[in-house]
């Protein structure tokens, strides 16, 4: 019995040594690559849920301008209608796919570029508002250059001008039709929303985070306090940069007709107004915002159970 009992004791530690040999193994990841993974994981999340709100977004922007006098300006709401009524509740989630492969390792890329730049220099101290606005416009500007090309073809699948079997075979058709040249339509556009959306994100949900007092930072409230700091960070920074949002889709799904951005925002102007450059405002402001909210809470609770000061 004795020998029974001893041996059922032994079987029972192995696996908490194999338990133990993993942890090892995985505390000897580089952090940033445990910083991508975070945000990969966040950036999926967000992806699949807000996704209907981005296609919307896309729809109201290049809505053609042959809507007759008097019968009424083309919302968010008839949008939304007319897309579950012809393309069923699933059409939503057009262009999901290419989402995916752009949000997965876009936001991957995106947090990972903030962590590593951050620990490189700002260790030892919280940025500025300047160094946080520079800080946030870097690393987006390192991802949106990576994952241009999956942006143009997501774009692309939101419009429903265009009849792709998939993302690999859209990126095909573009080569061949187009050009590579193509895939980078908008480049500067979409810098100059992306750069400094993420510029003015961070900043301010820093500065918001910095306000809030210890107790709640350090409370089962903190989750829920900074996706608070998230929303009114992004309401800010998706209203600045709108009309940069407008030129980017013009231009991306339009490439033959729009070389510069300049033709694009004079085409705005001239057909639309001013009020052109916020078409699409609503359901941007409300995915953009809640989806920034939500990848950051869940990339700084992921990093925070890691051990990882995000």
């Amino acid at each position: 019995m004795l020998h029974i009992g001893g041996s059922t004791s032994l079987n029972r530690e192995k696996p908490r040594v194999r338990c133990s040999s993993d942890v090892m193994e995985f505390s000897l990841v580089h952090p940033v690559f445990k910083a991508f993974m975070c945000g990969s994981l966040s950036g999926t999340c967000s992806t699949l849920l807000f996704q209907p709100l981005d296609l919307v977004k896309t729809r109201l922007q290049t809505v053609q301008n042959n809507v007759q006098p008097g019968s009424g300006r083309v919302g968010m709401v008839t949008v939304f209608l007319t897309v579950v009524r012809t393309e069923k509740l699933l059409g939503l989630w057009k262009g999901v796919s290419p989402s995916f492969v752009r949000c997965i390792p876009g936001v991957g890329i995106y947090f990972s570029t903030y962590y590593g730049v951050k620990q490189r220099f700002f260790s030892d101290r919280a940025p500025c508002p300047v160094e946080a606005v520079l800080l946030g416009a870097g690393a987006r500007c390192v991802a949106g250059v990576c994952m241009l090309p999956v942006t143009v073809i997501k774009t692309r699948f939101e419009s429903g001008r265009y009849n792709y079997s998939g993302v690999v075979g859209a990126l095909r058709s573009v080569c061949r039709t187009e050009g590579p040249r193509a895939l980078y339509s908008g480049l500067t556009a979409t810098l100059l929303r992306d750069a400094p959306f993420s510029g003015i994100y961070v900043m301010f949900y820093s500065q918001a985070k910095n306000t809030l007092p210890h107790e709640i930072s350090e409370s089962a409230y903190a989750p829920l306090a900074n996706f608070s700091c998230g929303v009114g960070a992004g309401v800010f920074a998706s209203l600045l940069t709108q009309p940069a949002d407008v030129v980017k889709t013009h231009m991306q799904v339009n490439p033959h007709r729009f070389r510069r951005s300049a033709d694009a925002l004079a085409y705005v102007y001239t057909e639309h107004g001013l009020t052109g450059f916020f078409r699409g405002a609503v359901p941007r402001c409300l995915r953009r915002t809640m989806m920034a909210a939500m990848a950051w809470t869940v990339y700084e609770q992921l990093m925070a159970r890691m051990g990882l000061k995000s």
